[in-house]
């Protein structure tokens, strides 16, 4: 008796940039991320969070992370195996590592300081790592499965009217 099994992806796929800690090098992680993701096929609804913490992460580096003449670093990391989905930005200013539980809501009238909100909110787990000499990494885990394992959506239905009923009720 030959018993097929359902194959799955096995393949790690990984990107990893250098770019400069500017606002342009943020846009351009968040563009750079968003053709990857393309590329691995990635659900549509866990490359969109994917792409806001790239953002987000990509964002903080630039203005947060910034030394003159220095960049940061994107890699991404898609793992079938664990089922995750990695985000992690290294830039060189270590002095001050955020933590999760620094994640708080500023001042209602701030006009920042939400970034990190966002991130644990998107994110299934985030944190933070030295990154010798002396600068930090901040990553993100999202789940996520290939688009060809999620399931169709169910195609949307009229509500049912009262001929559709046996009886002549309306549902």
């Amino acid at each position: 008796m030959n018993v097929s099994t359902p194959h799955t992806p096995t393949t790690t796929r990984t990107f990893a940039q250098q770019l400069s800690a500017t606002r342009r090098g943020a846009r351009l992680a968040r563009l750079l991320a968003a053709a990857e993701f393309r590329a691995w096929e990635l659900s549509p609804s866990v490359a969109e969070r994917a792409e806001h913490i790239v953002a987000e992460l990509a964002a903080n580096a630039a203005l947060h992370g910034r030394v003159q003449g220095r960049d940061f670093r994107l890699e991404l990391r898609s793992e079938p195996a664990t089922g995750f989905l990695r985000i992690a930005v290294t830039d060189v200013r270590g002095d001050h590592l955020p933590s999760p539980s620094a994640a708080t809501p500023p001042d209602a009238e701030s006009e920042s300081g939400r970034g990190l909100l966002l991130v644990a909110a998107l994110a299934d787990r985030w944190g933070t790592e030295p990154y010798p000499p002396s600068g930090k990494t901040v990553w993100a885990e999202v789940s996520h499965r290939p688009s060809s394992d999620v399931p169709p959506r169910p195609e949307r239905c009229a509500p049912p009217t009262a001929r559709d009923v046996p009886d002549g009720r309306s549902a």
